[in-house]
């Protein structure tokens, strides 16, 4: 009997503790079941959000838009940029380049002094009309640039990405300089891009790089302003490299007229070949010069939208096309017989600028290039309608142009050969 009691006496404290035991294995099978769950609930997260990356840079690449979507009326993106003493001719391009209806972005370099940044920047956020529109947007943290290295192109994705972040409803961005400047109205340009496919990127290019294969793909050079906060000139580097198999070089004019699409494409990037190349050409002598063509004519979606043509009027030094002539009012002929919507360059305030506002942008000194957003024309201190377009004789003088550009890609003959 006592060792019976002795037994019972350990029967409650046991069943007790197995309780427990099962209590807390099943707590602890309960904690793992959810805790696998959660972790199954972010891997199967993390493979959608990735599925859906991959589904909306497929429907960026097709770039379909459904037509009832599109605007009559196009919209450009504008870069205007300069350097040091720039100021007053970047600000008298942006005047006879300014419609409400467009985007801007302006910068001056980090060579040009702190001051005439500064007053750029009040001007800009004085001025009336582009405090009241919002259409006007100043680079504040200045890019070193030097035309020479990769810096130019760098400060030309920069102001894309701008563009992309402040408005999705623009059609076509235009790189300028402060000594370019236009030849026909932006209502002349709005007019006639509105009668074309607005797939078509106007981008010089040729596949023909004679001396530049042995002067600039195969040199390996380094640009100091890649890391520097002072202008300085390129370095060379050793060894020599071969010319590319991977890709196709190609080379042309700096100054273009790109798509949304392909500004898209190139600065989002879903094929890494914008990036392959960015990286190729920041060792490549005068890479704005080569780097947009080389990658619009190695994507065969956007080498066939590629026009043979950068619309502008340059006069160049011949051999071998490397300066460009400072045009004079002995050049004004040829500059509206050329039909193209812009020229350079042009020294500040050169009297064949005052020519060009009498004559082709109808301008008074001071004011924007009048057009039918005016309410008070010619002064256009106001904005009325922006969807009304007033072209000119320039509208005609372009539009010939371009369908010369039209025939000659038709025929497939200037296209990314």
């Amino acid at each position: 009997m006592g060792s019976l009691n002795v037994e019972k006496k350990w029967v409650f404290p046991l069943v007790i503790s197995s309780l427990v035991c099962v209590f807390l294995l099943a707590t602890s099978f309960n904690m793992g079941l959810i805790s696998s769950l959660h972790t199954i609930n972010q891997i199967f997260s993390i493979f959608q959000f990735r599925t859906n990356q991959t589904l909306y840079a497929e429907s960026k690449v097709s770039g379909s838009t459904p037509p009832h979507s599109i605007p009559k009326t196009p919209r450009f993106a504008y870069l205007v940029s300069g350097s040091k003493g720039d100021l007053e001719k970047l600000w008298r391009t942006l005047h006879a380049l300014y419609h409400p209806r467009n985007y801007y972005v302006v910068h001056l370099d980090l060579e040009s002094p702190v001051e005439e940044r500064m007053e750029l920047a009040s001007r800009v956020e004085k001025q009336p009309i582009f405090s009241k529109v919002g259409n006007v947007y100043m680079i504040t943290k200045a890019n070193m640039v030097t035309y020479r290295g990769p810096t130019m192109v760098s400060n030309t994705l920069h102001a894309c990405a701008i563009l992309l972040r402040k408005s999705k409803d623009w059609d076509w961005f235009i790189n300028l300089s402060a000594s370019d400047y236009p030849l026909v109205t932006q209502d002349d340009l709005l007019y006639v891009f509105s009668t074309i496919n607005r797939n078509l990127n106007f981008i010089e290019h040729t596949s023909q790089l004679g001396w530049k294969n042995d002067k600039r793909a195969m040199p390996l050079m380094i640009d100091p302003g890649l890391y520097s906060t002072t202008k300085a000139d390129i370095f060379w580097a050793t060894p020599r490299r071969p010319l590319p198999t991977a890709f196709k070089l190609f080379t042309g004019s700096a100054w273009m007229v790109l798509t949304h699409s392909f500004v898209e494409y190139l600065v989002w990037g879903w094929d890494n070949l914008p990036r392959t190349l960015l990286m190729y050409y920041t060792n490549f002598v005068s890479s704005p010069e080569g780097y947009f063509h080389t990658v619009i004519c190695n994507v065969p979606e956007f080498a066939m939208t590629a026009v043979n043509h950068d619309l502008h009027y340059i006069s160049w030094d011949n051999p071998p096309k490397q300066h460009p002539h400072t045009l004079t009012l002995n050049d004004t002929a040829k500059m509206v017989a050329s039909g193209a919507a812009f020229a350079r360059k042009f020294k500040h305030n050169d009297p064949v600028l005052d020519k060009i506002d009498k004559d082709l942008l109808g301008r008074k000194n001071g004011s924007f290039t009048p057009g039918g957003w005016c309410s008070d024309p010619p002064k256009c201190f106001k904005v009325g309608d922006l969807d009304k377009i007033k072209p000119g004789p320039g509208a005609e003088r372009f539009r010939r142009l371009l369908a010369r550009l039209a025939l000659a890609a038709k025929t497939k003959r200037d296209q990314c050969t």
